[in-house]
């Protein structure tokens, strides 16, 4: 019975803990007097919890306002230097990784090109070990300070794969299209990564990183349910539902960009036929274009077709003449992207769609209308009323900035604590995506 009270009283501390934090991080700068009413503690609590968190360095003073007659109040919030976080993008053309501080701005970042070599799996855990060390140096900082590294990757993430030699079971990427088959990514990564034992890896779907977000900063804030299509070299998407605070939010990775938009279609790079990918994926798109006899150097990369392209159907110079053939691919692009909205609509019934990811930024402003046309066209028309939409707002970076929510989440979810030492017989620690849209939007 004592041991249960001790676990009580430490677990009651931590969520105490969390709701401060979470609250300023999200709704800040708050006074001492407003954190009561919104976090549902005590005078006492708040007092007590907000002295713990100062002393530790994550909480700072932010100004002073008036109170109606009475003493001025100080606001508090969550102070950017109280920890460093890491996000990783294994993107489809290249591998960046960024610093951040606590309040999520850019200390340091690299990138490194993939469109040599692919998606080796050593190459990609040496890029990750080395943009690693290069961002801790360029910045001049300390690994000890590190709350926690976050990837997207492409593919289906297993938990609790193979147990590795520290006892310890890590992320599995399933990633078909990459040539990724139950590959022990996290297990590989802590043994070449230069980082302290204790910092924790966060390892999720590169679009379900970008979907988180788009609901914490961009077009997803304030939505009950929104879906969020990651569009670049290959699709994929994300639904996540529910409040940021709430202990039953969900958040779920789809493969939507293997779906099927053409019966006997176009073979897709997973293998199957008319899959969402072999029409709207910019490497399927730089394939069809060059079939079509659009002028394309044999070692023209994704970025630059798509590029070409989008130039081609929409030129820029006055009096010149659309290029029929690059405008029909283009219409095809964007009705298979509405009719594959449309499932997601049909499906979810998600409140807000939101396109981001590199190639879904380019293509997006030419061809919305007419996806909005097409998706409203093949969706239920009850279900297409409620649904909007629009461009994701935060750019090519979302998804690295996504990926640093992933320890961020699950630092504000433990109250602050530090992360615990990793070894045998410690499970190291998975995501919590209990996030709530952040107090200003990041606009790109």
């Amino acid at each position: 019975m004592a041991e249960r009270n001790r676990r009580t009283v430490r677990d009651l501390r931590r969520g105490n803990r969390a709701r401060v934090l979470q609250r300023l991080y999200f709704d800040g700068p708050l006074s001492r007097q407003e954190l009561g009413p919104v976090t549902g503690l005590s005078s006492g609590s708040i007092s007590n919890v907000v002295a713990e968190l100062s002393a530790e360095g994550l909480l700072e003073e932010a100004g002073i306002v008036d109170s109606d007659g009475g003493r001025p109040r100080t606001l508090l919030r969550v102070a950017p230097d109280g920890g460093l976080l890491i996000g990783i993008d294994i993107g489809e053309t290249r591998v960046r990784v960024e610093l951040f501080d606590l309040s999520l701005t850019e200390l340091a970042r690299t990138e490194r090109l993939l469109a040599q070599h692919g998606y080796d799996v050593e190459r990609i855990v040496a890029h990750v070990r080395t943009g690693v060390a290069d961002v801790l140096r360029d910045a001049g900082a300390d690994p000890r300070r590190l709350l926690g590294i976050g990837i997207g990757v492409p593919g289906i993430i297993e938990r609790d794969g193979p147990e590795g030699p520290d006892g310890t079971r890590g992320a599995v990427v399933h990633g078909q299209t990459i040539g990724w088959r139950a590959v022990p990514f996290e297990q590989l990564l802590r043994e070449a990564v230069d980082v302290p034992p204790e910092v924790p890896l966060f390892i999720d779907n590169g679009a379900k990183t970008l979907g988180q977000a788009e609901m914490w900063f961009g077009g997803g804030r304030g939505a009950g349910a929104a879906a969020i299509a990651l569009i670049g070299s290959g699709v994929g998407a994300c639904v996540d539902r529910g409040d940021i605070l709430d202990e039953d939010r969900t958040s779920l990775a789809l493969e939507w960009g293997h779906t099927t938009v053409q019966l006997r279609g176009r073979r897709c790079r997973c293998g199957s036929i008319g899959c969402l990918e072999a029409y709207a994926g910019a490497e399927a798109l730089r394939e069809r274009w060059r079939e079509a006899g659009g002028p394309l150097p044999e070692d023209a990369d994704d970025e630059t077709a798509l590029a070409a392209l989008l130039t081609a159907a929409y030129p820029a110079r006055r009096g010149a003449t659309p290029d029929p053939v690059a405008l029909a691919l283009l219409d095809e692009t964007a009705e298979c992207l509405g009719a594959a909205l449309a499932d997601l609509v049909n499906l979810f019934l998600p409140e807000r769609i939101l396109i981001g990811g590199w190639a879904g930024l380019l293509l997006g402003p030419r061809l919305l209308p007419e996806i909005r046309r097409y998706a409203n066209g093949y969706a239920l028309s009850h279900a297409a009323a409620r649904t909007t939409i629009e461009m994701g707002r935060l750019g090519p970076d979302a998804v690295t900035v996504g990926a640093a929510t992933l320890p961020l989440a699950d630092f504000l979810t433990r109250g602050g604590s530090r992360p615990e030492p990793v070894g045998p017989g410690i499970p190291p620690r998975t995501a919590v995506e209990a996030v709530r849209e952040r107090h200003r939007t990041s606009v790109t």
